[in-house]
């Protein structure tokens, strides 16, 4: 296994922005947990759509949108914060 050295740009909890040698911009690290959810979330949005839920697909990718708004939100932050370009 090849170890490297991150270079972190927010402090740890579910989430954190992190850069990986060599790449030019950081990404986000996501825990386990934290994916088995978002993974979860999108199979109830799909279910309910094969259902013909559409209100229960609306209100779960509702909850996953307002998830990533908020990671991106701090993915954006911490490249502010460092003053580094927004590569979208």
């Amino acid at each position: 296994m090849e170890h490297v050295e991150a270079q972190p740009f927010t402090g740890g909890g579910n989430n954190a922005v992190v850069r990986l040698p060599p790449r030019r911009f950081p990404g986000v690290l996501i825990q386990g947990d934290s994916l088995s959810i978002i993974r979860r979330e999108v199979a109830e949005v799909v279910e309910a759509c094969d259902q013909g839920d559409l209100a229960g697909a609306r209100e779960t990718a509702g909850f996953l949108l307002a998830d990533l708004d908020a990671l991106q939100a701090r993915y954006t932050a911490a490249l502010d914060t460092h003053k580094i370009p927004r590569p979208y």
